[in-house]
């Protein structure tokens, strides 16, 4: 049983109940970090080391690690919560769980916003905290209490709507490589966020029923979506090549799955060549859903196309289709018209549909 020092701050090490126990004591104070540590024994010895709230040993390390390690591989969206993970754990570290109070999370916002970071961004870093923090008080029992449910989240007036013309999608498509030109199409013509096309496999594809299936979505549930033509030509070109390597449908010039960066990098280089401006990947999901609603397509259909789960994400692309509204309207037309008939002498007013 003894301390061993990490980055500046001393960590306990010991043997309890046949496995070993690697605990941090929350100082860059040795003295200190002895006193801790004589208390820890004391408790062991009492058989009262376990009866403690593990928040006053575990570190924010701790937690970090353990949901990586448990609950991101969980998610459709992995991949990003690694960037977020990390600024987190570079700024929280060897804390304790219990200093981890909402007066340090926000001043981390706001150390986070003051660095010129978009509010989603830093909204997206306290949710993962919040998530982590729920699974300590609730399945691992690590704390007692979820400190970043006492800390407000940011309000975001971020939201996009950016779409392309048919002129920018010909442009666009112009100047793609074969493989990049059928990611855009299918994306055109599905609406699927990135993540979701990058990780298509052939056993979701089926073409007697024309659908393509996501297995687990961004919501983490799977997802039937019907395709046109244009997509079912496009995949049964691609199914004459598809890899013996790999199930996925999109892959790269040495046979194995692409990655997003990868695609990233090469969309922003189309767009340069296309001389394009603000335009994102995910701006072709946007470009989809603005086309339907544009043709007349009600929004209840658009919401069950894109997977979102509530209506009000959907209602965005309402102002696309004010046409729509209009029969609200012109029954003052036909109002008009019953009221001018009553004030003529000698007419009988016809039965309206009012």
């Amino acid at each position: 049983m003894g301390l061993f020092r990490r980055e500046q701050v001393w960590w306990m090490s010991f043997t309890y109940q046949g496995r070993q126990v690697r605990r941090s004591t929350g100082t860059t104070d040795k003295r200190l970090a002895e006193a801790v540590l004589s208390k820890v024994r004391v408790q062991i010895v009492e058989g009262r080391f376990f009866e403690t709230c593990e928040e006053k040993t575990r570190t924010f390390r701790e937690l970090m690690d353990r949901f990586e390690a448990e609950h991101v591989p969980k998610k459709a969206s992995a991949r990003s919560y690694t960037g977020y993970v990390k600024h987190l754990r570079a700024y929280f570290g060897d804390r304790v769980l219990a200093e981890v109070t909402p007066k340090v999370i926000v001043a981390y916002k706001n150390g986070r916003l003051a660095a010129g970071k978009a509010p989603a961004t830093v909204n997206r870093e306290v949710a993962i905290m919040k998530k982590a923090f729920n699974l300590a008080v609730k399945e691992w029992e690590w704390c007692r209490d979820n400190p970043v449910l006492r800390v407000s989240m940011e309000p975001e007036r971020n939201q996009r709507d950016r779409w392309l013309t048919d002129e920018e999608e010909t442009r666009l498509l112009g100047v793609c490589a074969p493989w990049l030109k059928d990611l855009v199409v299918f994306a055109l013509h599905t609406g699927m966020r990135m993540g979701e096309i990058l990780e298509l496999t052939w056993r979701g594809v089926d073409f007697q029923r024309r659908t393509v299936t996501v297995f687990r979505s961004k919501n983490g549930e799977r997802r039937t979506i019907p395709i046109n033509q244009t997509v079912q030509a496009m995949l049964k070109d691609q199914a004459k090549v598809r890899s013996l390597q790999t199930d996925r449908v999109f892959i790269s010039k040495m046979q194995t799955p692409l990655e997003g960066g990868h695609l990233r990098r090469a969309f922003r280089l189309a767009l340069k060549k296309a001389k394009l401006d603000d335009v994102h990947f995910h701006d072709l999901r946007h470009t989809f859903a603005t086309r339907l609603v544009q043709a007349g397509i009600d929004l209840y259909k658009v919401q069950r196309l894109l997977g979102h789960k509530s209506p009000t994400m959907t209602q965005r692309y309402a102002h696309h289709y004010p046409e729509s509204l209009r029969d609200g309207v012109e029954i003052l037309d036909r109002r008009a018209g019953f009221i001018t008939n009553l004030a003529q002498p000698g007419l009988v007013p016809t039965a309206l549909n009012l």
